[in-house]
């Protein structure tokens, strides 16, 4: 018997093995609501990673190459590690957009590649300038089944440009933000980081079961208006295990803005935050609204972490809004150096035009916090409803404050509220009365629901994405 044949064999393998060894690192898994059958890289349709080459191209033509598969098991794109400068693009259905750890998608500075588009119906207007807004840098509508994900590769949208612009008075039209996907189902953005946004980050609107999911944000704590994560008329989201760090709220809870909203008529509701870091000294870590004139309801907030904040869970609102907040519930919050732990505001003034209804009065009720302990505080509370139109049913328990080192002389202000307490320090004011406690003289709690939400019952799978897969599938 000859050995030919074997060692022939032997040698092939020993000197393949160090290419299969890179072709195999080239191979990854990854988590993934849905996985994918096609895949492809930036790179076979002329993407250059250097930083100066623009992309923006390179984008567009790999998501309509890969749009073919939406009914055949569904796409990846995978940009690997670079830099990849590049302007707006859209998304596509069934499709998954997945960042290398060493990814940096770099927004284009030049404004031509930021179309205009026009403003969201239920705002009526632009929130910097009146007419439309810039396109989005990753943007999608009427679309399911969309990921955008990665092992923690980075978006940087190279803000400062359009915060210039902000600061001068120079915008024509409503900055762009990172992240917007519209009138779109079933999403998931997850394991990214996200870096100096020309203004918000992460925008779904008029959608349903999001899960924005090990999300970091960076943007300098001075630039405006770069808010985390603003879910906009949605249903059934889950937004978790999150740092943000940013110029305005790290998430802002919103439903269109006065009469446009009103109009609309389409609530955020049934949204689940929890195991979120904040840090934003001028602004709020959630703030519930003040856009909010279509409806806020079954908001439910747990395990949050705030740090150098200016308040906690903030509810913003005004005559003219019309709509309602209600059935907000928040447990085991800690919060280091704010200024206030509760605020609550029935002035927020900001209108889109003179054409809204002053007597459009919100309704703001069913409002609970429980199982809170703050440091640093400069003010226990400003609790502010409107006048004829007062804020109730409000619930604290389980509450510990501790003031800062110069702290306000009155710690709290109430007008326009009402409500109960239960083991709260310092004592509140005389609108929120210590509650009866249980039976056997316990903490009577602040209420928390016991049952899951949707969202909850949805869970990530692992997926694996080839390189050679890859080269194959493009065509």
């Amino acid at each position: 018997m000859s050995m030919i044949p074997i060692v022939v064999v032997l040698l092939l393998l020993i000197s393949t093995r160090g290419k299969a060894r890179v072709l195999l690192d080239n191979d990854f898994e990854y988590t993934a609501l849905k996985c994918r059958a096609h895949s492809a890289s930036i790179m076979d349709f002329g993407g250059v990673g250097d930083g100066i080459t623009l992309n923006t191209k390179a984008f567009q033509a790999a998501i309509s190459n890969l749009s073919q598969f939406e009914s055949d098991g569904g796409s990846m794109l995978f940009v690997p590690a670079g830099k990849w400068l590049t302007g707006s693009f859209n998304l596509t259905n069934h499709f998954t957009l997945y960042l290398h750890r060493d990814a940096h998608l770099l927004a284009s500075q030049d404004i031509n590649e930021w179309p205009v588009i026009d403003p969201l119906p239920s705002y009526g207007r632009g929130r910097d300038a009146a007419g439309g807004r810039h396109i989005s840098l990753i943007f999608g509508t009427n679309l399911t089944d969309v990921i955008i994900t990665g092992n923690n590769g980075t978006i940087d949208g190279q803000g400062d440009l359009w915060w210039q612009k902000f600061h001068k008075g120079q915008l024509k039209h409503t900055r762009p933000y990172l992240i917007e996907l519209m009138h779109s189902e079933n999403i998931q953005i997850s394991n990214l980081t996200l870096v100096n946004s020309p203004s918000w980050n992460i925008h779904p609107v008029y959608s349903s079961n999001i899960l924005v999911q090990g999300i970091t944000i960076n943007a300098p704590l001075d630039s405006p208006n770069t808010d985390g994560i603003n879910p906009d008329s949605c249903t059934n989201t889950r937004i978790e295990d999150c740092h943000i760090a940013c110029g305005d709220d790290c998430v802002a809870v919103k439903s269109g803005w006065d009469e446009y909203g009103i109009s609309f008529g389409m609530p955020t509701k049934h949204l689940l935050i929890r195991r979120l870091t904040c840090t934003s000294p001028t602004s709020a870590v959630i703030a519930i609204g003040s856009e909010m004139s279509g409806g806020i309801e079954d908001v439910r907030a747990e395990s949050i972490l705030a740090i150098n904040s200016e308040s906690g869970v903030r509810i913003k609102t005004a005559a003219g809004r019309g709509g309602y907040v209600r059935d907000i519930y928040v447990r085991g919050m800690t919060m280091r150096t704010m200024k206030w732990a509760f605020w609550m505001t029935g002035n927020y003034g900001s209108h889109p035009d003179d054409k809204f209804d002053p007597n459009a009065l919100p309704a703001v009720r069913n409002i609970n916090y429980r199982d809170v302990v703050a440091e640093g505080v400069e003010m226990a509370a400003r609790l502010e409803g409107i006048a004829g139109d007062p804020f109730t049913e409000i619930c604290l328990s389980n509450v510990t404050i501790g003031m800062a080192a110069k702290p306000k002389k009155v710690q709290w202000t109430c007008t326009d509220v009402g409500g109960v307490s239960s083991e709260v320090t310092p004592k509140p004011c005389e609108q929120l009365p210590e509650g009866e406690g249980t039976a056997n003289g316990g903490v009577r709690e602040c209420q928390f629901p016991v049952d899951r939400l949707p969202i909850e019952n949805i869970v990530v799978q692992t997926c694996t994405y080839s390189n050679s897969t890859a080269s194959r599938t493009h065509v």
